[in-house]
């Protein structure tokens, strides 16, 4: 695979498939550069204080959401500000585009996503200070990674609802987390997490399961 004589639409349907493509293309360059410039945008804007619609605005600019918001002042414009996540910056993402969360997600400082492939938050999800969710790899055999010129790959995070995620959290690729799920500060996730359990350690392993009955059961809509 020659990055010189690549399609670039083949290119991208390899990176969100998890097949080995390459990043430092020039249409992936831009796209990441643009996150870069959105991101830095709201991160000046949060710590600035500016108003919660702004906030959301900007934060639809990372993730290229052009659904429009509710008309200021209306019940509605409440209901939706309430229910888009609240994003404490510094934040940075990779794409966006590759990035959803449900409804009254909520990220504390210092977060990133690498979202080369698919990131997905499950609604009402706290996420602690300095936490990392990597979709992206890169392969073991070292001549293959060949640094800047070689190809990289990614896999697919899933969130589930109602977690709860404490500082300093890595969250690998390919890694699906249920429902309900509390991660251990410091933890690192390298698999797959069933619902409703405390998981803490490097790598993190079940130390407790939760008897939460029939609760909430109801799937959130995403935003």
């Amino acid at each position: 695979m020659d990055p010189n004589t690549l399609d670039p639409a083949e290119n991208r349907r390899l990176m969100l498939a998890g097949e080995l493509y390459y990043a430092f293309t020039p249409d992936l360059t831009a796209d990441r550069a643009r996150c870069k410039v959105a991101c830095g945008v709201y991160n000046t804007q949060c710590a600035s204080g500016a108003p919660r619609r702004r906030l959301v605005e900007l934060w639809k600019d990372i993730l290229r959401d052009e659904t429009p918001l509710p008309q200021p002042g209306t019940p509605e414009e409440e209901a939706a500000l309430n229910n888009y996540p609240w994003v404490d910056g510094p934040i940075k993402l990779d794409y966006g585009t590759q990035c959803t969360f449900g409804p009254q997600v909520y990220i504390n400082s210092n977060c990133t996503f690498l979202d080369t492939c698919t990131i997905t938050i499950g609604a009402r999800t706290l996420i602690g200070p300095n936490c990392s969710f990597y979709a992206a790899t890169h392969p073991l055999d070292p001549f293959v990674r060949n640094g800047l010129s070689g190809p990289e790959a990614g896999k697919p995070i899933r969130v589930g609802e109602d977690c709860w995620f404490g500082g300093g959290v890595i969250v690998c690729p390919g890694v699906t987390i249920g429902r309900g799920v509390t991660v251990g500060a410091g933890s690192v996730v390298t698999r797959d997490v069933e619902d409703f359990v405390v998981v803490a350690g490097n790598p993190a392993r079940v130390v407790r399961r939760l008897d939460v009955g029939e609760k909430g059961k109801g799937e959130g809509e995403r935003v």
